[in-house]
């Protein structure tokens, strides 16, 4: 046996104390964000329910829901509510994209290292540039 074979790690499961500096890789990174997307979206629900009760009900409703976004509503301030509206955005979209990455995985057999890595890269630049862009228009920039 060669000293390269002796001095080898061994890899068990981590330790809690080991999570601050294990490097997980984008696929790994990308499946927890499409749970904390989900969990993001099932708490925001009360707050998707009334903008949509809100902007439904008649055309004073959707002038107040309106309203919200450009001066607040009591104490919060419109930027705030702009904010939880991107987050809502953002996790949407990346739930959305991460779920047909998915599908797609599940349908093409596509379990490779390398193709995993490729499909999370485009997952998070497609989730990460349309919440930009949208969020452009929510702030008012275009």
């Amino acid at each position: 046996m060669t000293d390269s074979a002796k001095t080898r790690p061994i890899y068990t499961n981590i330790h809690i104390t080991q999570i601050v500096g294990y490097r997980l890789p984008l696929a790994g990174k990308v499946s927890i964000l499409h749970r904390v997307s989900a969990v993001l979206m099932f708490l925001l629900l009360p707050f998707v329910v009334w903008m949509l009760d809100s902007s439904l009900t008649s055309q004073i409703s959707y002038d107040s829901f309106t309203n919200v976004f450009a001066a607040g509503f009591g104490v919060i301030p419109a930027w705030f509510v702009k904010l939880v509206t991107l987050g809502l955005l953002w996790a949407y979209l990346h739930h959305f994209i991460a779920g047909v990455r998915h599908l797609w995985m599940d349908a093409t057999h596509s379990v490779s290292k390398a193709q995993g890595h490729s499909s999370a890269v485009v997952t998070m630049a497609l989730s990460i540039g349309l919440t930009l862009v949208l969020g452009a228009k929510l702030f008012g920039l275009y």
